[in-house]
């Protein structure tokens, strides 16, 4: 049997009324409505959580934080003091806490003393010197000091610090656009297949299924199966068979990702500007008449009609709003004007 490849356009919004899912496609252009009730969600007060089990709930939080939140000062230094580290005051001066650091390293350097303790003392003074000589990550710290309880702020300063300044901005566009275009594609993939399940449970699909397994056998049943029992095979087959583009819930492309766009960022505004450069030799300066194809163009701008529902429009229909010159603003007030009596002529 020949492939039969139906359009089905499922309506991007979907509007709750009743507690019921309004849901509109078309197939072979006919408007087809079909309504789901959802699942009703709990409302009794034994489905609700307790207020115990809400304060355990908040007292477990406040553990795990405990646990990987550090004080404002730990961060630094660890449990040690960097100022006492150095074995200088808090209102040291740079020169003096240069001073007492060579003093330090000239005791405890890994060349000069062996000692493994001493060793270990060294790193904590090297990493005192390193934050207490520049004048931001000291200032940084003294505030720390003062405000141990702004754990959050100072810990973001901290690292903002240490690495903001290592960051290549370049590594991190990419790093985002890269997030940002999985957590975008899993979105689209969840949606498609969401719609996908929604379209395929109507009473429509199923009767275009029917149609088509009647066709494929020669419209020989076997009575001894139920509607239940049909060929899983066969049933995935005739289902691939329907070409199913929904609307509002396209099947994922990588074209669409964020990231491949800004890629094809470049090419996308030459291929703009090329195109417009054209338009104004052709239109306004050569004043030549449009072509099918531009005329098509500016007719559903001018009425707002997406590209995927002008395609959906019949040959007539669309040389019929062509030849109106729709782009024309006297023209398009008088279609308006028309369209506006047709609908009061119809309630």
């Amino acid at each position: 049997a020949t492939e039969k490849k139906n359009t089905v356009e499922l309506n991007s919004l979907l509007t709750f009324k009743n507690k019921s899912l309004n849901l509109k496609f078309l197939i072979n252009n006919k408007t087809i409505q079909s309504v789901f009730s959802p699942p009703k969600s709990p409302t009794s007060k034994r489905e609700m959580a307790p207020p115990v089990t809400e304060r355990w709930c908040f007292a477990l939080i406040l553990l795990f934080l405990s646990l990987f939140v550090q004080s404002s000062t730990a961060i630094y230094c660890g449990a040690e003091d960097c100022y006492a580290l150095l074995g200088v005051e808090q209102d040291a001066n740079a020169s003096d806490i240069k001073r007492s650091y060579y003093k330090l390293s000239l005791q405890h350097h890994p060349d000069k003393n062996p000692d493994p303790e001493s060793k270990k003392l060294f790193v904590k003074i090297a990493t005192a010197y390193e934050i207490l000589k520049d004048n931001e990550t000291r200032a940084q710290y003294d505030y720390a000091i003062e405000h141990p309880e702004e754990v959050f702020y100072n810990t973001a300063q901290y690292y903002r610090a240490k690495y903001g300044h290592k960051s290549d901005p370049r590594a991190v566009l990419v790093g985002l656009l890269v997030v940002l275009s999985a957590f975008q594609y899993l979105n689209n993939v969840a949606r498609y297949n969401e719609a996908l399940a929604t379209v395929k449970r109507t009473p429509a699909y199923k009767n275009r299924l029917k149609a088509l397994e009647l066709e494929r056998t020669g419209g020989v049943t076997n009575k001894k199966k139920g509607p239940k029992q049909i060929d899983q095979k066969l049933q995935e087959e005739l289902s691939n068979e329907l070409d199913l583009q929904i609307k509002g819930a396209e099947k994922p492309s990588v074209w669409d990702l964020l990231g491949v766009r800004f890629i094809l960022l470049p090419y996308t505004i030459i291929k703009l500007l090329v195109w417009y450069t054209s338009w104004v030799w052709r239109y306004k300066i050569k004043k030549a008449p449009y072509s099918w194809e531009d005329a098509s163009y500016l007719t559903r701008r001018s009425i707002g009609v997406p590209l995927d529902a002008w395609t959906n429009l019949d040959e007539y229909k669309k040389e019929d709003l062509v030849h109106k010159r729709l782009w024309e603003k006297q023209n398009l007030d008088n279609y308006f004007a028309e369209m506006r009596k047709e609908s009061k002529r119809r309630r």
